[in-house]
């Protein structure tokens, strides 16, 4: 044997490394390899399902913001409706206030008008008694010549009117 190389030796050494590595092969390497597989599963699994809420959470919130658009649309609405309605309203009650105040001012024109013909009646009435009470001294006082002049008078008035 040159250099004092011992190949039985050398072939139980590889023999034995191949042993050993074909059982560290199968206890260690198998179960590692599988354990990181189930892990990689695992989380790729989380992601997955990650990814899936995220997109579910979008989808929400697009839900959402239409919801929230739509419902302010729907309350720009609400109060365009209510400003109609309060301006109708407004109409109705100055229509309602214009009628009234008509009215009032159409019966107070009518009281005025009842109140001038009772002041008139009350008036003429007065301007009899008054011409009455004056004729009847004035043809008391004087006798026939008197009635004679107011009757000159009265007739004199009634050709001028």
């Amino acid at each position: 044997m040159p250099l004092n190389i011992d190949w039985q030796q050398i072939l139980l050494h590889l023999f034995n490394f191949v042993i050993l590595f074909a059982v560290l092969y199968f206890l260690l390497y198998k179960p590692v390899k599988q354990f990181m597989d189930e892990r990689t599963e695992y989380y790729k699994n989380l992601d997955d399902e990650a990814k899936a809420n995220l997109a579910e959470s979008e989808k929400v919130k697009a839900e959402y913001t239409e919801r929230l658009s739509q419902s302010e649309a729907e309350i720009a609405k609400s109060k365009e409706i209510a400003r109609k309605e309060l301006a109708m309203s407004i109409d109705a009650q100055k229509k309602q206030a214009e009628n009234e105040a008509a009215k009032i001012i159409a019966d107070a024109r009518i009281t005025a008008q009842r109140e001038r013909e009772k002041i008139l009646k009350e008036a003429q009435g007065e301007i009899a008694d008054m011409v009455t009470t004056a004729t009847e001294k004035i043809v008391l006082g004087s006798g026939a010549d008197a009635f004679d002049q107011f009757f000159a008078v009265a007739q004199r008035g009634e050709s001028d009117e």
